[in-house]
């Protein structure tokens, strides 16, 4: 893969999600309660937008971040050249630091998206000091974040067949799951939140075009339309984001669920 490839991957993440991500990273700082001098893993680091605000937080925050994208991981390096920064390719199921190596373990709108994610917990556990914190976010895809959620409904009225897709049904995406998970991973203190934040877009076609860049599983649906069922989606959308208004900017609130929890 050229270095034009890799940023390309990267700047379309950017343009999907990682916007929304820069939002939620500072709520789920003040969440935590995260002290300047602290040494975090943030663990599905993706390009590095938890990583970015946590270098902001704290002049003496340390950051060591991995993801299983290597094309994220080098844009994060290249935008956070900074001697408390780290980025590198790893498991979160299977990582490479050694027993009580931080004294954070921060996870934004990842966790869901491990395999095994009782068994990365379990990781964080082991690499996080005692007395320290873990802790997670993850969309509520049900009904919370309306960027997404606008999208499915209006992709199950016109193909009922696409529910399975629809991300609501994604792990981890309720407080109670996410509490279950820290819970049973022999966590204590075990706590629940929420983040909110809401996004701007300046156009119709703000919102509309990152779903075409095929990134998580609703650009990769649209991906799968001929032109004419993307087309119909594109006009059902536009006519409930505007409601018959001309094109202009418009707001979507957006919510996470939260977890932390202590390690023994």
């Amino acid at each position: 893969m050229t270095a034009d490839e890799t940023f390309s991957q990267a700047h379309d993440y950017e343009q999907f999600m990682g916007r929304w991500s820069q939002l939620l990273a500072w709520e789920l700082i003040e969440f935590t309660g995260v002290r300047d001098g602290d040494r975090i893993l943030d663990v599905g680091t993706g390009t590095g937008a938890l990583a970015a605000a946590l270098l902001a937080f704290g002049k003496h925050v340390e950051v060591t971040g991995i993801d299983p994208s290597e094309s994220y991981l080098a844009c994060a390096a290249q935008r956070l050249k900074s001697g408390r920064a780290a980025f590198e390719a790893g498991d979160a199921q299977a990582m490479r630091f050694a027993n009580a190596e931080f004294d954070r373990c921060l996870s934004l709108l990842a966790v869901n998206f491990i395999p095994d994610a009782a068994k990365a917990l379990r990781e964080m556990r082991r690499v996080t000091k005692p007395n320290g914190e873990i802790a997670a976010a993850v969309w509520d895809y049900s009904d919370g974040m309306k960027m997404l959620r606008v999208f499915w409904d209006e992709v199950i009225a016109l193909d009922p067949s696409a529910a399975r897709r629809d991300e609501r049904h994604m792990p981890y995406c309720s407080k109670d799951e996410l509490v279950k998970l820290f819970r049973e991973g022999g966590l204590r203190d075990v706590e629940a939140s929420t983040l909110t934040t809401q996004q701007r877009f300046y156009s119709f076609d703000d919102y509309w075009a990152p779903f075409l860049l095929g990134i998580g599983p609703a650009g990769a649906y649209v991906a799968t339309l001929k032109p004419e069922q993307r087309d119909t989606l594109r006009d059902r959308l536009r006519t409930r984001l505007l409601a018959g208004r001309p094109d202009q900017p418009f707001t979507l609130p957006c919510r996470a669920w939260t977890v932390r929890g202590k390690t023994n």
